[in-house]
């Protein structure tokens, strides 16, 4: 059972993404899947999600924090949400991150927040002015940990530097862009700052927009906003990374998804891979990654195909 570096908290192999409540998923059927999910997490683990305030403008978390109000959910589930850039000039300065935390406060119905990232770098403010807001908001016990998302590997040093300088709360993990067909970013830099200060990785876009679920393929139609983005990534490469989780996928009886999520669960310094569904039958695909187990040759078939 996989726990975040640097806290208590035990969480779920896959982090739900929240990104698609209030999008291309209504909040029934936010709700349907959330309950789904929630249902397959073993009870040693506490279901993770992760949300940010720029998802919907905000409801995705209203739609988050109705549905734990109106389960009871609360202390059950791990809840990670973001302070975003939107329209904001200086979207990391003290004001504008601890209106931000408060606005995320209201909308997940809860007094405090798990996981609290830095949604975007802001190289506008002072890493020092940043990670001081985050630590008042810490011991003020609105936010239990943070992290950052989308930084470059030497400003995420300097911050880490920074917090160990001026003795505030640091960030415990790293949310960057990381997949089977997207891994030079995080393995050529990012990893090597993880791995030296311990920090977990929670990589997005798991599926790559889609694409390692195997429907969208070149020249063929896919009834999804994704679609266009998703198909970038179809090609030689692309092909051979498809052929090698179909195999391993029908060894196992389970869907592509689900493999390509367990690839990357795996993978040196990986906490839990974060992936979004928009209906019941979707998330559906993604669970038997809560228990599914790889061989040896099965991954470095995977790694060698995406190589």
């Amino acid at each position: 059972m996989p726990q975040l570096p640097g806290t208590d908290l035990i969480v779920s192999d896959l982090c739900l993404g929240g990104n698609v409540f209030g999008w291309t998923a209504d909040e029934p059927t936010s709700q349907a899947v959330l309950d789904r999910f929630v249902d397959a997490v073993p009870s040693t683990q506490h279901p993770f999600v992760d949300t940010a305030e720029m998802y919907g403008d905000g409801r995705s978390e209203q739609i988050l924090g109705g549905w734990m109000a109106e389960r009871g959910l609360r202390d059950r589930v791990v809840v990670a949400t973001k302070a975003s850039p939107q329209q904001k000039a200086h979207p990391l300065a003290a004001a504008e991150v601890k209106a931000a935390a408060e606005r995320s406060l209201r909308n997940l119905r809860t007094d405090r927040i798990d996981l609290y990232y830095a949604h975007y770098d802001d190289e506008t403010t002072p890493l020092e002015e940043t990670l001081t807001a985050f630590d008042e908001l810490v011991r003020e016990g609105k936010l239990l940990h943070v992290a950052a998302s989308n930084y470059s590997p030497a400003r995420l040093t300097e911050a880490l530097e920074t917090s160990e300088r001026l003795g505030v709360t640091r960030y415990v993990a790293l949310q960057p862009h990381y997949n089977l067909v997207e891994r030079a970013d995080y393995e050529n830099g990012l990893r090597d700052v993880v791995a030296a200060h311990g920090l977990g990785c929670l990589p997005y876009f798991g599926l790559a927009k889609g694409f390692l679920t195997g429907k969208y393929r070149a020249g063929e139609r896919v009834d999804s906003p994704r679609a266009p983005r998703a198909q970038a990534y179809a090609g030689e490469r692309g092909d051979r990374v498809l052929a090698a989780l179909a195999e391993v996928a029908a060894a196992h009886g389970v869907s592509q998804a689900a493999v390509a999520l367990r690839w990357l669960a795996d993978r040196p310094t990986v906490t839990a891979p974060i992936a979004s569904a928009r209906d019941v039958d979707q998330v559906a695909d993604l669970l038997p990654v809560l228990d599914l187990v790889l061989a040896d040759d099965e991954r470095a078939a995977l790694t060698a195909a995406s190589d």
